[in-house]
């Protein structure tokens, strides 16, 4: 495993995050591939020997229940403070206000059971609640200690200036990450949060960088419980798959050009662009040791325009407030 400084915070998160979005109960209205208490503590116990550091899961993933089978994991598994914990806040009720904010952080360390979260990332940008209000109210968890660091997620660029911007000007902590939709299939995000993220020296921690399973294999969609029942997914990436599938053979052949699996080609690509942390959701322990390989995999120059040439602008998706959360 590498390591890298998670934008100017001086916190040190392995180079792939887990994505715990698999971990919970199974709900009909939220996922239903979810894992058991058991089974997340093999997978997060696989992902600490792997070094893994970095964990990411959300206050509304399997209503809560994520939360609590990964701080019951880490707690059976390794100490506090050898493990980098993210969670997230927005698909609650009051969305960013500040009450909200209080409110949902207490309930996440509790499911989490720890008394910090490393860092605190607003899912969405909230359109009901003064920008200042989410910001000074996040402001108040970093000083109080409850929050060591701040991110956002899924947003356009001046929603995230302007967000930063009013952190700035009242002397409030400023996001030092950036959890954006970003793969080879979908790179709309290189328009405009990218390079903003970049030029503020802001982290890059990508959702979704197999495009939900479609980079990692030759078959557009498999036979496994997730592809058959995640609908967000099929939303976002089944509707181009007549145009996008000839990247997806690119990923292939350029994997057999190099021994590789096209999981390590598609996650090697992100590591070319400079990404910090990918988030890489597993629901078996060889998918996290898949990905890993990618640490050691070096695309060259001419590698990566082949794999990005035949990209088509897209229509953005998953920056709507009614969307699912991820």
């Amino acid at each position: 495993m590498k390591y890298g400084q998670l934008g100017k915070t001086g916190i040190e998160v392995s180079r792939l995050c887990v994505g715990c979005l698999s971990f919970g109960q199974p709900f009909s209205d939220s996922h239903m591939w979810t894992l058991n208490p058991e089974e997340t503590e093999t997978i997060v116990r696989k992902a600490l020997d792997l070094g893994f550091t970095f964990f990411d899961t959300a206050n509304t993933y399997s209503h809560g229940t994520s939360e609590e089978y990964l701080g019951r994991a880490i707690k059976n598994s390794v100490s506090r403070d050898k493990v980098i914990l993210a969670t997230k806040v927005y698909f609650n009720e009051g969305h960013l206000s500040k009450k909200a904010i209080q409110r949902e952080i207490d309930g996440s360390l509790k499911r989490l059971n720890t008394d910090y979260v490393d860092l605190y990332i607003i899912h969405r940008f909230d359109r009901t609640t003064p920008i200042e209000e989410t910001m000074e109210a996040l402001d108040g968890l970093v000083k109080c200690g409850k929050v060591r660091a701040l991110g956002a997620s899924a947003m356009y660029g001046y929603q995230f200036y302007s967000m930063q911007v009013a952190a700035e000007r009242n002397g409030w902590t400023k996001f030092c990450s950036m959890q954006n939709h970003y793969n080879l299939l979908y790179r709309e995000d290189e328009r405009e949060i990218i390079p903003l993220c970049k030029q503020e020296g802001v982290a890059l921690t990508p959702f979704s960088p197999l495009a939900a399973g479609r980079l990692a294999r030759v078959e557009w969609k498999s036979d496994s419980p997730r592809s058959q029942m995640d609908r967000t997914a099929s939303q976002k990436y089944d509707g181009t798959q007549e145009t996008d599938y000839e990247i997806v053979r690119r990923v292939h052949e350029t994997a057999e050009k190099h021994g590789a699996t096209m999981t390590q080609v598609a996650i090697a690509w992100h590591m070319a662009k400079g990404m910090t942390a990918p988030i890489i959701g597993a629901t078996k322990a060889k998918y996290l040791e898949d990905a890993a390989g990618a640490l050691e995999l070096s695309l060259s120059a001419e590698d990566i325009a082949y794999l990005e040439e035949p990209y088509q602008p897209h229509k953005v998706v998953g920056l709507k407030t009614d969307d699912d959360p991820k």
